[in-house]
């Protein structure tokens, strides 16, 4: 009856527009008082839930993409894409591919991304005679790179919600490889699909503009190889990368492109300040549902049911990722993350998969989630820029999601794609 109360009350509040932290804490207060625990052990699940230390890269790293988007780093770095891969069949497509995966390594964030990128590349798009749809499909989907590359802020969370046992530096890592073939494997559809609309090419600018682009988008593309360089190689933690990083983003706006205004400092502040308090209040509030249903024994009958299908570990592997890919279409990821960690990494562990490989496809699961109705913020914040409903985007997906799943079942089923760079830096 417990667990009716548990998901019964969360269903119900969230099928009624329900913010989804309320949804969480007053589920976990119903749970609670049915049990007849003092509903203080809410609270005090909440409070642990946030007041972890290695949390503090969240706000810090959302701070500093912020900031970058402001200060003029975005669109340099659109104009260095450009250059590049311009010149390809849907040459702006591939350009704001090229652009996510380089603005994904410094912002981290895939609903950042979406914003950043897609607030530059689909008006061009549209100007250009692309369609409205393929500019947010491939905007919304390109954005996924993010949550891949370092410092991806659900890679922390994952961390922190597996009890911290897992290094922060070996999910950065592990990510990259998947990251840049996702990349591809969005080039490779955007390509195909240009090709059959009959989308235009750029003229190719030539290598010596290239390079001077490169020279004038460095400064902003720096920070990539100093989070990652510096977390992996032990010179800071993933927290202290964070606070680098604004550092490093107001030295680069304010002094070196010069075009970070004070009401833009004013307005990342106070943005900063806004998300961070409704990814803790989510965060903390999560926790507590975690706990409830650790204490319920969720995790031991999910894995004793598993274990009651089948012994085979690709059978149970895929039905994990059905289950975290039906999730992520309902609900944000960064809740999802916390609730489901602990009961799916231990059925993962045991089959033999590694922890920083599960922790991959996971975040794989939960980012296409992002780009799936009803809840798909990376889709919605893509479709309100191009000015079309979610609907119209849908019908042409399909095509970017089939890459995308495409990628998620090598990622899963070859763990070297993940697991190869994080040992090799060992």
């Amino acid at each position: 009856m417990e667990l009716w109360i548990l998901f019964g009350v969360f269903t119900v509040l969230m099928l009624i527009g329900t913010p989804i932290a309320f949804c969480l804490g007053i589920s976990s207060l119903a749970t609670v008082a049915y049990l007849g625990l003092p509903p203080l052990v809410v609270f005090q699940r909440l409070n642990s839930g946030m007041s972890v230390f290695s949390m503090l890269a969240i706000p810090f790293f959302i701070y500093a993409g912020d900031l970058m988007v402001r200060g003029g780093i975005a669109g340099r770095i659109v104009a260095f894409a450009a250059a590049l891969v311009g010149h390809l069949r849907g040459g702006l497509g591939q350009v704001n591919i090229l652009t996510s995966t380089l603005f994904g390594g410094i912002s981290g964030s895939a609903v950042a991304e979406a914003a950043a990128v897609g607030g530059i590349m689909i008006p061009q798009m549209k100007a250009r005679g692309y369609g409205a749809d393929y500019a947010v499909n491939v905007t919304s989907m390109a954005a996924l790179i993010a949550l891949l590359l370092p410092p991806s802020h659900n890679m922390i969370i994952y961390s922190i919600s597996a009890g911290g046992r897992i290094s922060i530096a070996d999910l950065f890592t592990a990510g990259i490889i998947p990251g840049l073939l996702l990349a591809a494997a969005l080039m490779v559809t955007a390509y195909f699909v240009a090709r059959r609309r009959g989308y235009p090419t750029d003229r190719f600018q030539g290598i010596a503009v290239a390079a001077q682009l490169l020279a004038v988008a460095m400064p902003g593309l720096l920070l990539i190889g100093i989070i990652f360089g510096g977390v992996r190689l032990g010179i800071f933690t993933a927290t202290e990368s964070s606070c680098i990083a604004v550092i490093y983003a107001l030295l680069v706006t304010v002094f070196v492109y010069r075009q970070l205004t004070w009401n833009d400092f004013i307005h990342a502040t106070m943005g900063a300040v806004r998300t961070t308090a409704m990814v803790l209040l989510i965060i903390g509030c999560a926790a507590a549902f975690s706990w409830l249903m650790a204490f319920l024994r969720v995790p031991a009958e999910l894995v004793g049911w598993m274990q009651s299908l089948s012994d085979n570990p690709i059978v149970i592997l895929l039905l994990l990722n059905v289950l975290m890919l039906l999730l992520g279409t309902f609900m944000d990821m960064g809740p999802t993350i916390i609730i489901t960690t602990p009961i799916f990494l231990p059925i993962a562990v045991a089959y033999g998969v590694d922890p920083v490989h599960f922790g991959v496809i996971m975040i794989l699961n939960y980012g296409i989630g992002l780009n799936t109705p009803p809840v798909g913020g990376v889709q919605f914040v893509a479709c309100a820029v191009g000015k079309i409903s979610v609907w119209e985007a849908m019908r042409s997906i399909w095509p970017f999601y089939g890459a995308g799943v495409v990628v998620l079942l090598l990622v899963t089923y070859i763990p070297a794609i993940s697991l190869w760079l994080p040992a090799a830096f060992r």
